[in-house]
């Protein structure tokens, strides 16, 4: 069997993308094997992610979501605005869509510019001192730092990922820091076990942290990835947050055609 597939990126968290709608049961012929030889950066394509844009009967579309480890993962936020970009190309969505994915309803309207993408409402966190775990539709835990190259991320987000409470099911570690409004974020993603260029469920749980922690009333907040810019909107909910949008670019690389 071969297939057309999609390679985007937002801010540099990169993904292959399948028309789900067009090879109707492509879900069921992507073993983890496939996929996690299509998301590897040597011997296949390369990504930190692969998507399928699927038909839904009560939504737009459906997004299923892979982790380049080939396991399925919970919501990707970078992935959500790649995926609408790619629905809207293909002509199956206007500006503006609603559709599901693994935490839930989205809505996203798209711009010759950016993405805007809805996510879900936030009621719970924990704090261990400054440091917070918030579940943004993918699990999180930030860590507020000074500076970046005064410590290896790799090692220190590994403690964390891989300590007692978190070794079975994982979490994604955010070292992040927040000078003159702006928040400056590196990414460790669990599945795909390394850090990534930019994370948009990551920049969510980072920027609602700013909030949780006094540092700032701003929005939207303005967020530096190591891959691009990205902004957060939000308002308060109580001691929660709603209508919580990422925003930000997604751009398609190349497409091409694949075997298996």
């Amino acid at each position: 069997m071969e297939f057309t597939f999609y390679k985007y990126h937002g801010t540099g968290n990169d993904f292959i993308l399948i028309d789900g709608f067009k090879y109707e049961g492509i879900q069921s012929k992507l073993t983890e094997e496939y996929i996690k030889a299509m998301c590897d950066r040597h011997f296949g394509i390369g990504a930190d992610g692969l998507m399928i844009l699927k038909a839904s009967e009560d939504y737009d579309f459906e997004m299923i979501y892979y982790n380049s480890d080939g396991r399925t993962s919970s919501m990707c936020g970078n992935g959500g605005r790649c995926i609408v970009t790619l629905a809207h190309k293909l002509g199956y969505i206007s500006n503006e869509t609603v559709f599901l994915a693994i935490d839930g309803v989205h809505q996203a309207s798209i711009d010759p510019t950016n993405v805007s993408l809805k996510m879900i409402d936030i009621d719970h966190y924990e704090r261990e001192n400054q440091d917070i775990i918030i579940d943004t539709g993918s699990p999180h835990y930030i860590k507020f730092v000074e500076h970046f190259d005064q410590f290896d991320i790799l090692a220190e987000a590994r403690k964390i990922r891989y300590n007692n409470r978190f070794k079975s099911e994982g979490i994604n570690v955010n070292f992040v820091k927040f000078k003159d409004d702006i928040l400056e974020i590196r990414t460790y993603e669990r599945g795909v076990e390394d850090e990534t260029l930019s994370c948009g469920t990551g920049v969510v749980a980072s920027s609602l942290a700013c909030i949780i922690n006094q540092f700032t009333e701003i929005s939207p907040i303005q967020v530096k990835a190591v891959g691009g810019n990205l902004q957060v909107a939000y308002k308060r909910k109580g001691k929660g947050f709603s209508d919580i949008y990422l925003i930000g670019p997604s751009e398609e690389v190349f497409e091409g055609i694949y075997r298996i």
